[in-house]
């Protein structure tokens, strides 16, 4: 029996309302963990964190501070969320995809559970490679860079955490890029040899991106995170043939 639009509102109250609970729970259990949460989130300012001993980095020190009454408690809330909201990922996916799945044909459900699981699957690969490479690199760089030895670095505690949220959605995004060119390959839009004939532009594009990701001045770090994303167009182009 074909649904009414009160029945779809209906189901789709229901499941924005689940949703909500599952971000509350999660939300609250990171939230309860407050000594594990900033072990982690805290790591990359730290000189013994693993990717400078594998690079074998010099030992630098950055000190982060508080500037607001306020600050710190709402630094701990926006981390609990967004690490909620990352975990009750899966679910959340879940429930949009029945909510939706009903309005599509069998092919189109098949695609778009494929569609669904490699965007996922590809986001979390993004925040991975930022986590461990792109945003330590880019503490690192920023943080210890002076003007002159009279001017001492004390980073914001705020201005850690944004700056480490805005990059891990960055490159969460970015490496949405096989997916997206799979999606655009079956729509007609593009093909392989296309995406190989704009190779050396793509190139271009890839350092501008990677600049702007990580505007550090040394070569390494723009090598460091060209790379990944030259990999994942490449990769798009086998996706694609």
């Amino acid at each position: 029996m074909a649904l009414t639009f009160w029945d779809h509102l209906d189901e789709l109250r229901s499941t924005l309302i689940r949703i909500v609970i599952a971000t509350a729970v999660t939300s609250a259990i990171a939230f309860s963990f407050k000594d594990a949460l900033f072990d982690i989130i805290l790591a990359p300012h730290r000189s013994d964190f693993i990717t400078y001993r594998l690079l074998h980095a010099e030992d630098f020190n950055i000190s982060l501070m508080n500037v607001g009454l306020t600050e710190q408690f709402l630094v701990h809330v926006k981390a609990a969320f967004c690490v909620g909201v990352l975990v009750a990922s899966p679910y959340i996916l879940l429930l949009l995809f029945r909510f939706v799945s009903p309005a599509l044909y069998d092919n189109e459900k098949k695609y778009g559970k494929g569609l669904v699981s490699g965007g996922y699957l590809m986001f979390l690969l993004g925040t991975i490679v930022n986590y461990f490479l792109i945003f330590p690199l880019t503490v690192r760089f920023l943080g210890t860079y002076q003007v002159s030895t009279d001017v001492s670095n004390m980073l914001t505690l705020d201005s850690y955490i944004d700056n480490l949220m805005m990059m891990t959605l960055v490159m969460g995004l970015v490496f949405e890029l096989p997916v997206v060119c799979w999606l655009l390959g079956k729509m007609g839009l593009i093909n392989a040899p296309m995406m190989a004939r704009y190779r050396r532009h793509a190139f271009v594009a890839i350092l501008i991106v990677a600049a702007v990701i990580t505007p550090t001045g040394d070569p390494f770090t723009l090598f460091a995170v060209s790379l990944p994303i030259w990999l994942l167009y490449e990769v798009s182009i086998r996706i694609i043939k």
